[in-house]
């Protein structure tokens, strides 16, 4: 009896410092706002997944700024949802909602199509939408799913938009990785992971796809006056994590030491509107501050491949 008084008293003691320690813990980690006070009147920007978390934030505050944004969503309904509330905080902001599914290769092509027919320029683009540690499925086009749209879709968007971004320049490219890159590796052998699963396995190689199409990226359009960066947006409080029963159950419980929405979105609007970032591409960065990581030099030798 004694000792079980002694785990319940612990464990309310562990709660109680929780509690009180909590808002210190999620305002360091929060990494602070982009203090940038850089405007976009004239300029347009796409936002995938623009319809929820990071993505919603990011363009909010770019709306805000003056851009022109297109957020580029699977679900048209909860997407035009996402650009109602936006202009219900901001009236002015020039939203539009498009229907793109990037696990749909044919979907992309559309999406490219029509943009590129009815859109003349296109100065920010950022590939923010993404799944994480879903079950074991498979793209329309038999890719596995985490890395079919996490990496193989917005490579296939991204080049499909990359001539309007060059005629465009200067233009930025961000792409939203996450610091679970520097635990994955390319497994070229098994790319669809035909031959055994793992979602956090193939979530983290996902990610570090994106670090290495970024940085490769960058090396072919040096010279083009278009950027491009990947980012860690850090730990976030969002949906993400609805895949996977044991994330989303300690997403729950360090819920409040979590980043909100709005705090995981600045780095992507640091590197989309810093002026100090106008001439800077190939680099990742985790809150305001670039690094290359042990996972991308190691795999370095494969980012063409990707």
């Amino acid at each position: 009896m004694m000792v079980l008084v002694l785990i319940v008293a612990g464990l309310g003691v562990v709660a109680l410092l929780m509690v009180l320690f909590a808002p210190h813990i999620r305002k360091y980690s929060a990494g602070g706002a982009c203090m940038s006070m850089t405007r976009l009147d004239g300029k347009t920007v796409l936002i995938t997944g623009a319809n929820t978390g990071i993505g919603k934030e990011t363009a909010l505050d770019l709306a805000i700024r003056g851009a022109r944004v297109i957020m580029a969503c699977r679900d048209v309904e909860k997407g035009e949802a996402a650009a109602a509330s936006i202009r219900r905080i901001y009236s002015k902001a020039n939203v539009e909602v498009r229907e793109l599914d990037l696990a749909d290769t044919s979907s992309i092509r559309a999406f490219a199509q029509r943009f590129l027919r009815e859109v003349n320029h296109l100065h920010i683009l950022i590939n923010n939408a993404g799944v994480m540690m879903c079950p074991y499925m498979k793209t329309k086009d038999g890719f596995e799913m985490q890395l079919g749209v996490n990496h193989l879709g917005h490579f296939l968007l991204t080049y499909l938009l990359i001539g309007l971004l060059k005629r465009s320049a200067p233009a930025r490219i961000v792409v939203v990785s996450s610091l679970a890159h520097n635990f994955g590796w390319i497994r070229f052998h098994d790319l669809l992971s035909q031959g055994s699963y793992n979602s956090g396995l193939a979530y983290c190689q996902s990610k570090l796809a994106n670090v290495l199409f970024a940085r490769e990226l960058a090396r072919r359009l040096k010279g083009s006056s278009v950027t491009v960066n990947s980012v860690h947006p850090g730990s976030v409080c969002s949906d993400l994590v609805r895949h996977s029963t044991i994330m989303s159950l300690l997403f729950s419980l360090f819920s409040l030491f979590l980043k909100s929405p709005r705090d995981g979105a600045q780095t992507s609007i640091y590197c989309a509107v810093a002026e100090e970032l106008h001439s800077l591409t190939g680099k990742h960065f985790r809150q305001k501050y670039s690094s290359i990581s042990s996972a991308v030099s190691v795999a370095g030798l494969g980012r063409s491949r990707m």
